[in-house]
C-alpha cells in the first residue's frame, strides 16, 4: 500500500501460519499481497510449545507496533490453527483499527483427527499443548478464548485431500484431509468459500491467493 503523506502505509497485514508450520509457508502469498498494495507482517511463533492463550501473548510484541504504524486498517490472513490464534489475539489485544480477517483451512468447529489422536503419545508430544486444543469438544477454558467474531472474516476451505485414509475414515463430508468443510465455518462469518485445494498447499494455491486479497480488498470473496 502506497505510504500517505504522513509517510505510514494506509493498511497492513498479518500473516499467521498454521501448527507444525513456519513463517516461510506464507512467503509466496505474502508476495502476492504486497505486490497488491499493503504492507505486511510476516509473524513466526513456536506453535508446537504453548497453549493458544499463551501464543496469543507471545506474538503481541510483534503485532502491536506493526499495527499502530499503519495509517489504516491492519487485517489478518491465517492457515489453519493460526484463525484460532487470530480469534483468541483478537479478543485480548484486539487492535483499534481492526480490518478484515482471512481464514485458510482454519478449524473452527475443531476437528476428527485431533479427537482421534489427542491421547495417544506420539500426537502429543509432537503436536503439544496447542494440539490438544483443535478438537471439536472443547474444554470451557479453551471456549472462553474463542467468543463469537463482531468483525468481518472470509474463510476459504478446500475440498481436497492428499491422504485418503484420514479423509474416508476419520473424516466425514468434503475435507482438506485435516478439517472438514463445515467444521471450517464460524458463526457470524461474513463469507464462505470452497476451492478444490488441500489443507497443506491451500496457502500457496492460486486461486486462495487471489480470493484471500479481494477479501481484504472488497470484503468479499469473488464468484
Amino acid at each position: 500500500m502506497n505510504p500517505t503523506p504522513s509517510g505510514r502505509p494506509r493498511e497492513g497485514v498479518i500473516f499467521l501460519h498454521g501448527i507444525s508450520r513456519s513463517f516461510r509457508s506464507f512467503i509466496k502469498m505474502q508476495q502476492a499481497v504486497e505486490a497488491a498494495g499493503f504492507a505486511t507482517r510476516n509473524i513466526g511463533y513456536p506453535s508446537r510449545r504453548k497453549t493458544l492463550s499463551a501464543l496469543a501473548d507471545d506474538i503481541h510484541p510483534a503485532i502491536a507496533p506493526f499495527a499502530e504504524a499503519n495509517e489504516g486498517c491492519t487485517h489478518f490472513v491465517c492457515h489453519s490453527m493460526g484463525g484460532l490464534l487470530a480469534r483468541v489475539y483478537l479478543a485480548r489485544h484486539r487492535p483499534s483499527r481492526l480490518g478484515r480477517v482471512v481464514m485458510l483451512g482454519t478449524p473452527n468447529g475443531g476437528s476428527e483427527i485431533a479427537d482421534l489422536f489427542k491421547n495417544w503419545l506420539p500426537y502429543r508430544q509432537y503436536f503439544g499443548p496447542a494440539g490438544q486444543q483443535l478438537v471439536t469438544m472443547r474444554d470451557d477454558v479453551t471456549e472462553a478464548m474463542l467468543p463469537p467474531v463482531d468483525y468481518p472474516v472470509g474463510i476459504i476451505a478446500g475440498d481436497r485431500t492428499l491422504d485418503p485414509i484420514a479423509s474416508r475414515l476419520m473424516l466425514r463430508g468434503p475435507n482438506d484431509g485435516r478439517v472438514t468443510v463445515a467444521r471450517t465455518k464460524l458463526e457470524g462469518m461474513t463469507d464462505h468459500l470452497v476451492i478444490h485445494a488441500s489443507h497443506a498447499t491451500m496457502i500457496r494455491n492460486r486461486e486462495a491467493i487471489m480470493q484471500t486479497i479481494a477479501f481484504l480488498q472488497d470484503g468479499q470473496f469473488r464468484r
